[in-house]
């Protein structure tokens, strides 16, 4: 068995990544969705279908889009539509190029996390914790916010929010969070972005308890 994500196929490893956090709890039902750059291709990205339990995904359960119009490249299933929000993962690639993968997760802790702490603004501030080396902040007693969105049935109004937003202003760190909705993380390699769901993920779990 491989070691890491990034010794994986990409859509073997994105439905293994989805398996893994519907049992945490953190893909419940049909939510949340998952997308990794192609390996052929950097203009494109696999991501998850719309609508399907995460619980139990297997590779063919992944679209193929460009990610400069999000226009379908590829289906390996009759009638499957792409995740709907695919113009968040859209955005995340363009404007971090280094990107090669992409998860959105919903977790409990996350929202309440979120609900106790945000209190409207467009960021939250986290806790100074050892765990934010995982998110590359290497400072003593950091000062680290998280860039916080508000969540509209208009997915792509998501999307260039945070266009607008971080082409002003780049995050601190790589991971977003839509208010009581989930939080959004990136990395360079699959397997960065699955660590750095799990920091930002025990993050949540420690704001949430306070």
């Amino acid at each position: 068995m491989a070691n890491s994500f990034d010794q994986m196929p990409v859509r073997t490893a994105l439905a293994a990544i989805a398996r893994d956090f519907h049992s945490r709890g953190w893909m419940a039902g049909t939510a949340g969705n998952l997308s990794a750059r192609s390996d052929e291709n950097d203009e494109c990205f696999w991501i998850t279908n719309s609508g399907l339990p995460k619980g139990s995904l297997d590779t063919d359960d992944l679209i193929l889009i460009r990610s400069s119009d999000g226009e379908v490249q590829q289906r390996l299933r009759e009638n499957a539509r792409p995740s709907a929000e695919s113009s968040i993962h859209q955005a995340i690639y363009t404007l971090f190029p280094a990107a090669r993968a992409c998860f959105h997760v919903h977790s409990v802790d996350g929202c309440i996390a979120t609900e106790r702490n945000s209190h409207n603004t467009t960021w939250i501030r986290l806790p100074p914790l050892e765990m934010l080396k995982g998110l590359d902040i290497w400072e003593e007693a950091p000062r680290v916010d998280l860039s916080v969105f508000d969540n509209h049935l208009d997915v792509p109004a998501i999307a260039a929010e945070i266009r607008q937003r971080f082409s002003e202003q780049p995050p601190q760190i790589p991971a977003l969070m839509i208010r009581n909705h989930g939080v959004t993380v990136w990395g360079e390699t699959l397997q960065q972005a699955y660590n750095r769901v799990e920091i930002v993920e025990f993050i949540m779990s420690y704001m949430a308890r306070r």
